[in-house]
């Protein structure tokens, strides 16, 4: 989640006046791919809806900021299968902020800060089609210095590993360091296996496994507030939207081969610029794609490469939007280079996540209750 004092002010409806700056990795001016005609259907409202999942029986999983989990499907968003209201807050940019299935299934992870603000991830047992409370674990926590870049965004990688994003902490311009300190969880993208011990396991080719000052789980790092990230179903590739400080927002990408340890820049680096006086690392990652905020928007809300068969101009673009802007608009990446940008032309307001179905279509989350699914128009 992105609360930001210019966010709170501007209604996520309100259209995007300025450009777009072209993504680095991209050397010669993109075309706009072919345009997909498309339509955002309200198929329900919910209180503050964050996250989703695709779940059994081809429903989606809907998780609301404050704490609860309903399952959405042909009928509409069902009662609550879950409450966890009583054990996390919503000040700042905390609550209920990611949830996950297990490729099989048969587990379901949530993310959520509790009560202190820590970063918690339970596992539940999932029989079918419904959750066993009894199942519950704590499966990872982490500490948070503050109250807001929390990350919390959770997703299973096509490697059938846990892959959880935590922001760097908090605050503003990443005042302990954690962007680019290997000692600690902030700031970075974890890779772990859950079903491989109590709590978890770490995968032994993860990146940092043999170097005692690194943390284990450690997948990339140089990392502000990736609030969501996915993985290409048709490609493996992962995408990461990462909140900018002041000037840039970025979209961050890494090939299906990679074997980890990108170091995406922050904090001497927002995007492809020095961040106050900063030096840019040697090794560093830069996105393959960002943006400034001339215009209104000023948080991006990463998204997923579409790969459903409801509208076919739009397959394999990946789609995005910004908290602030809300539009949703399209990148073509191909081979780490964007090679088009598009805009839908349709606003999903408040635009917090999207949510991709078990059959690859789209749904956009705005913060004020909206449940859009993108439609060919």
């Amino acid at each position: 989640m992105k609360v930001r004092t210019r966010s709170s002010a501007i209604l996520g409806t309100i259209c995007l006046v300025g450009s777009l700056a072209l993504g680095p990795a991209s050397a010669d001016e993109p075309t706009a791919p072919k345009q997909a005609a498309v339509a955002l259907t309200e198929v329900a409202r919910a209180q503050n809806p964050i996250a989703g999942a695709a779940g059994p029986d081809d429903t989606v999983w809907i998780a609301e900021r404050a704490g609860t989990v309903r399952v959405l499907t042909d009928q509409g968003l069902g009662q609550p299968v879950l409450d966890i209201s009583d054990e996390t807050t919503t000040t700042g940019e905390r609550g209920l902020l990611g949830v996950a299935f297990a490729p099989d299934l048969a587990h379901f992870y949530i993310s959520y800060t509790n009560l202190e603000g820590t970063s918690t991830i339970d596992e539940f047992a999932v029989q079918d089609g419904a959750l066993q409370p009894d199942t519950r674990r704590t499966v990872l926590t982490q500490t948070q210095p503050y109250e807001n870049h929390n990350g919390g965004d959770i997703k299973f990688g096509p490697d059938g590993y846990l892959y959880i994003a935590l922001g760097d902490g908090g605050a503003g311009g990443d005042p302990h360091g954690n962007g680019q300190k290997l000692d600690t969880l902030l700031g970075k993208i974890l890779r772990i296996d859950p079903a491989g011990a109590e709590p978890y396991a770490i995968p032994s080719d993860n990146p940092f496994v043999d170097d005692p000052n690194a943390k284990d789980e450690i997948w990339s790092y140089g990392l502000r507030n990736p609030w969501r990230f996915s993985f290409d179903s048709g490609t493996g590739d992962l995408l990461i939207g990462d909140v900018g400080q002041s000037d840039w927002e970025e979209i961050d990408w890494s090939p299906a081969s990679s074997e980890g340890g990108e170091n995406y820049g922050w904090a001497s680096m927002e995007g492809t610029h020095p961040f106050r006086g900063g030096t840019e690392p040697a090794n560093h990652v830069p996105p393959v794609f960002e943006y400034d905020r001339n215009g209104l928007g000023c948080s991006v809300t990463g998204g997923y490469v579409y790969r459903g068969d409801a509208i076919p101009d739009l397959q394999g673009q990946y789609v995005y939007s910004d908290y602030c802007d809300g539009t949703l608009r399209t990148l073509k990446i191909e081979n780490g280079a964007v090679t088009g940008q598009g805009d839908l032309a349709v606003n999903g307001g408040e635009v917090i996540s999207f949510v991709q179905g078990g059959d690859g279509e789209l749904y956009a989350l705005g913060l004020g209750g909206s449940i859009s699914r993108i439609d060919a128009a």
